[in-house]
């Protein structure tokens, strides 16, 4: 394969798209991961039932909920803006592919 500087330059490229497609992968799959985490835990609140305490973790303390509702409605919430911040990254993700799809072409067109 002959290399010439451009050539060379569209490789390192490459290889950039290739490492954020990977981070932006990444960054989905943990999102995906806080949100089903929140969404169990807004399910558990909105069921847990009212005669029994619910508790709420506030550094290394577990302090009892007096407004399940106020709480609940923070997760949700919290859920909605995850699953706003989740749909960029796919964006993103989507834009790198087609980067990398087009750049693939040039290599492969240069070989």
């Amino acid at each position: 394969m002959r290399c010439n500087g451009e050539n060379m330059e569209s490789m390192e490229q490459f290889q950039i798209i290739v490492s954020e497609i990977q981070s932006a992968r990444q960054q989905i799959a943990g999102l995906k991961a806080q949100i089903l985490e929140l969404e169990a835990t807004a399910e558990a609140v909105k069921n847990q039932p009212k005669e029994l305490a619910l508790h709420q973790q506030l550094g290394g303390v577990l302090i009892e909920v007096s407004d399940r509702k106020s709480l609940h409605e923070v997760l949700l919430k919290d859920i909605e803006s995850l699953n706003e911040h989740m749909s960029r990254f796919e964006t993103r993700e989507k834009e790198l592919v087609s980067s990398y799809e087009e750049l693939k072409k040039v290599l492969e067109g240069s070989q």
